[in-house]
């Protein structure tokens, strides 16, 4: 499976049972690993930004907690994000 960290982007490599822990740091850019913002779970239009039921509140997203229900995305949220950026400044351009 393929992982990205949230911050930079960078490609990661897990070991075979593809969990982090709540410890671990992104080894490009030294971001917290077990966040909000890596997790398959994060949803920005779900209550609390989770779509895990159960989940605690967690305030700071891209800091290090200790939720139970961290399961780490495959997706590249800021890959997302870009392409996203990338495709309203072509829409804008086009209307300019």
């Amino acid at each position: 499976m393929s992982y990205s960290c949230h911050h930079c982007g960078t490609e990661l490599t897990l070991s075979s049972r593809d969990t982090v822990g709540r410890r671990e740091e992104c080894p490009s850019c030294g971001s917290d690993l077990h966040v909000c913002l890596n997790c398959a779970h994060f949803d920005t239009t779900a209550y609390n930004e989770c779509r895990e039921p159960q989940a605690e509140r967690v305030v700071d997203k891209d800091r290090s907690n200790f939720c139970d229900y961290f399961q780490l995305s495959e997706k590249n949220k800021r890959k997302e994000s870009d392409e996203k950026e990338a495709a309203l400044k072509k829409l804008d351009d086009l209307f300019s």
